[in-house]
């Protein structure tokens, strides 16, 4: 099967983020870094942003009753 690129408005959908928080936490070392597609045009492997997503933790509010 082919990886998938996406392109950085569909990570930004898919996360949620701004454009430069996403790029802060690339530089950071927080998310998976681009891979360059030529002079100006970058993308992401689906698997690692799906990886990524799957990483966060899930934020509970409160117990079940």
């Amino acid at each position: 099967m082919t990886e998938r690129l996406l392109r950085v408005p569909e990570v930004l959908e898919r996360t949620g983020f701004c454009r430069s928080t996403l790029y802060n936490k690339i530089k950071a070392g927080g998310f998976p870094a681009p891979k360059e597609l030529g002079a100006n045009s970058v993308a992401f492997a689906s698997s690692e942003v799906d990886a990524w997503i799957e990483s966060r933790p899930r934020r509970t509010y409160g117990e079940a009753a």
